[in-house]
C-alpha cells in the first residue's frame, strides 16, 4: 500500500513538472502566433504605448495559456492514471488551442473581430466554397501542429530533469507575472487619464479584458469623475479616428460633360409613394426619364444624405466631420469652377449640412413668410438664384413638406395608424405639387437641356407595416425606411426603368465618372458603384454609427459593432435560426474599416 502511494506521488510530481514546461513552450508558440495581431494593428506612436504593447503581449499570452493549463490539464494530472494518456490528452488540447488561435488571427485580419460563439456559429455554418477555401489552409496546419506538439511532449519529457536543474523556471514565471501585472496597472492609469495610445489597444488580443478601477480610485480620492467626463467630452469633440478619403489622388482621363446639376431631396419620402395615386407629376417625370425603382438609402436617418454625397457608410461621418473633408464630388465641382446654390425648406436646421457635407460652402437662407409653404418659397428663391447664374452650377434643394407633415389634419381612418398615414399621404401629394412647380420652372427657364435633375430622399418612413412597433424612421432597416425614389433627368440619355438594386452610395460615383471625367477606380473614393452598372450585386450597405445592415436579395442582416447579428426576411420578420452568409458578412465589415487611416 505504501509502495503504491509513493508511485502515485512520483507520477503526479513528474507530470506536474512536465506540464509546467509543456505549458511554457506553448506560451512561446502562442506569443509567436500572436505577432499576427500586432502586425494587423496600428503601431503605437508613443514610447509608452509601445512599452504597453510589449508587456501586454508577454503578459496576456503567458496568463492565457497558463490559466488554461491550470483549469484543464492540471486537474487531469490527479485523475488520469496513465502518463502516456495524460500526455496525449495534453497534446490534443494544445493542438486545438493553437489552431483556434490561428483561426482567430485570420478572423482578426479579415473582419477585425475575435472569435465569439456568434461568430463561430456563422463561420462554420456557412457552406460556401469561399469560406471553405479561406479556412482550408489553416486546417491543413492542424496535423503539423499536432506533430509539433507530440515532438515537444517527448522532448520535454526527456529533458525535464535537465531543464529543472537550470533553475530558470522561477525567473521566467516572474517575467510573465510582472508583465501581466504591469500591463493591467498601466491600463488602469491610461483609462483614467484617457491615454489613447494604450486604451486603443484594448481589443488587440483575444479574451483580453484590461482592468479598470475608476470607482476604486474615486473612493480613495485618486480620481475626479467630473474632470474625467469633461476631458472625455473634449476628446470626443476634438479627436476622432481620421480617414483616408480618397484612398488615392483622383485622376481625370475622361471627357467632361458640361452640365449643371440640380439635386432635390424630398425628405422622408418612401419609394412606394411614387405612384399615379399620390405623386402623379413626379411619376410622369420618372416615366419620361431614368427611374431607379429598386433604390435604397444608405441609412434610415438623416445620414442618408451623407452617403449620397460622400459615397461612404454613415460610420465614417464623425471622423469626416472632425477632419473637415468635403465630399470628393463637391470638391471636384469646386475645382471645376461650379457655382453652388444650396437651399432648404427649413434653412438647413440639421447641423449635418453646415458642419459636414457643405462645410465652408454658402448656405442660402430664405426669409420665410406665411403667404405660402416654406418649400414653395424655397423654390422661388432658388429660381431667382438660377436666373443670375452665368457659368456652370450645382444646386441642392431640401424640401421638407413630407418631413414636417405640413398638411391639414384629417379624420380619415379609424385607427391612429390610418390617421398618421393618411396625413402623410396628403403631405406627399403637397410635395408632388411642389415638385411639379419646380419642374415647370426649370422648363420655362430653359434648363432641362443643360441640367441633370435628381429627385430622391434622405430615407423612408414606416407606419408599423412590419408589425414591430416601428414608426417613422431610424427604428429598423426594413424596405419602408430604406427604399426611396431615385429619378434622374440626364440630357442625352434615353428614358429607362432600372430595376437592379442601387444605393445612395452609387450616386457620387455616377456623376464623377459620367459627368466630371474621373477615371479613378471607384474603390478609391466610394463604397458604391455606377448607378448604370446593371450587374447584380450581392448586397446593399446601409446603417449608422451603431449598426450595419446588409441587404441581400432575400434577407437583411443587421450586425452591431461587437459582431452580434440578427437576420430578417424581406418583410423584416426575424429569422432566429438563420445565419448570415459569411462572405457577405466579411465584405460588409471590411467596408466599414477600409477608409480608416492605419496610423490612428
Amino acid at each position: 500500500m505504501v509502495e503504491s502511494e509513493n508511485t502515485y506521488g512520483e507520477r503526479v510530481s513528474r507530470l506536474v513538472g512536465w506540464g509546467h514546461w509543456f505549458a511554457f513552450f506553448n506560451i512561446i508558440a502562442a506569443m509567436l502566433i500572436g505577432t499576427r495581431y500586432i502586425s494587423q494593428s496600428p503601431w503605437p506612436e508613443t514610447l509608452l504605448g509601445q512599452f504597453y504593447l510589449a508587456v501586454s503581449w508577454v503578459g496576456h499570452f503567458g496568463f492565457l495559456v497558463f490559466a488554461l493549463y491550470l483549469l484543464v490539464l492540471f486537474p487531469l494530472t490527479f485523475l488520469v492514471p496513465s502518463r502516456k494518456l495524460f500526455r496525449f490528452l495534453a497534446v490534443c488540447f494544445a493542438t486545438i488551442g493553437l489552431t483556434v488561435l490561428l483561426i482567430d488571427t485570420q478572423l482578426y485580419f479579415k473582419l477585425n473581430l475575435h472569435l465569439t460563439p456568434v461568430v463561430w456559429e456563422v463561420l462554420f455554418s456557412d457552406n460556401s466554397k469561399t469560406t471553405t477555401n479561406d479556412l482550408q489552409h489553416l486546417f491543413v496546419l492542424l496535423p503539423l501542429i499536432f506533430a509539433m506538439e507530440i515532438g515537444l511532449s517527448e522532448w520535454v519529457w526527456r529533458k525535464q530533469r535537465r531543464l529543472s536543474h537550470k533553475h530558470i523556471g522561477r525567473p521566467l514565471a516572474t517575467i510573465f507575472f510582472i508583465s501581466f501585472i504591469t500591463s493591467h496597472l498601466l491600463y488602469v492609469w491610461s483609462d483614467a487619464s484617457l491615454y489613447t495610445p494604450v486604451t486603443s489597444q484594448k481589443s488587440n488580443f483575444p479574451l483580453s479584458y484590461p482592468m479598470t478601477a475608476k470607482s476604486f480610485m474615486e473612493r480613495h480620492g485618486l480620481f475626479n469623475r467630473d474632470d474625467y467626463l469633461k476631458r472625455l467630452h473634449e476628446k470626443q469633440t476634438h479627436k476622432s479616428v481620421l480617414v483616408n478619403y480618397p484612398l488615392e489622388p483622383i485622376k481625370f482621363d475622361r471627357r467632361i460633360n458640361p452640365l449643371n446639376i440640380l439635386v432635390v431631396s424630398v425628405n422622408n419620402l418612401r419609394a412606394d409613394m411614387l405612384s399615379k395615386k399620390y405623386m402623379p407629376m413626379a411619376t410622369t417625370f420618372a416615366e419620361d426619364n431614368l427611374n431607379f425603382s429598386n433604390h435604397y438609402s444608405s441609412s434610415n436617418d438623416m445620414f442618408g444624405i451623407f452617403g449620397l454625397f460622400y459615397g461612404l457608410p454613415s460610420s465614417y461621418a464623425s471622423s469626416i466631420k472632425v477632419q473637415g473633408t468635403l465630399p470628393v464630388l463637391l470638391d471636384t465641382l469646386e475645382n471645376q469652377k461650379y457655382n453652388f446654390g444650396l437651399f432648404s425648406g427649413n434653412n438647413f436646421s440639421d447641423p449635418l449640412y453646415a458642419e459636414t457635407i457643405f462645410r465652408g460652402l454658402p448656405l442660402n437662407h430664405t426669409p420665410f413668410t406665411k403667404d405660402a409653404s416654406r418649400d414653395e418659397q424655397t423654390i422661388d428663391n432658388w429660381s431667382k438664384w438660377v436666373a443670375n447664374q452665368s457659368g456652370r452650377w450645382f444646386s441642392y434643394l431640401e424640401l421638407t413638406t413630407v418631413q414636417e407633415f405640413d398638411a391639414p389634419k384629417n379624420s380619415f381612418g379609424k385607427s391612429t395608424q390610418d390617421k398618421l398615414k393618411n396625413n402623410y399621404e396628403l403631405s406627399v401629394e403637397a410635395a408632388d405639387h411642389e415638385i411639379g412647380q419646380l419642374i415647370k420652372k426649370a422648363y420655362e427657364m430653359g434648363l432641362m437641356d443643360s441640367t441633370i435633375v435628381v429627385i430622391t430622399s434622405n430615407h423612408g418612413t414606416e407606419f408599423n407595416e412590419t408589425n414591430t412597433n416601428s414608426w417613422g424612421s431610424n427604428t429598423n432597416y426594413s424596405q419602408y425606411q430604406l427604399k426611396v425614389p431615385m429619378i434622374i433627368h440626364w440630357p442625352g440619355k434615353v428614358a429607362a426603368d432600372y430595376t437592379q438594386r442601387t444605393s445612395h452610395l452609387d450616386f457620387s460615383v455616377t456623376l464623377l465618372q459620367d459627368l466630371l471625367g474621373v477615371s479613378s477606380n471607384p474603390h478609391d473614393y466610394s463604397s458604391g458603384q455606377n448607378l448604370f452598372d446593371e450587374n447584380k450585386r450581392r448586397w446593399i450597405l446601409a446603417g449608422d454609427a451603431r449598426e450595419l445592415a446588409l441587404v441581400t436579395k432575400n434577407q437583411t442582416t443587421v450586425i452591431d459593432k461587437f459582431g452580434n447579428f440578427k437576420v430578417f426576411d424581406n418583410n423584416y420578420h426575424r429569422l432566429p435560426d438563420t445565419n448570415p452568409t459569411l462572405p457577405v458578412l466579411m465584405q460588409g465589415l471590411t467596408e466599414l474599416k477600409r477608409f480608416y487611416s492605419k496610423d490612428n
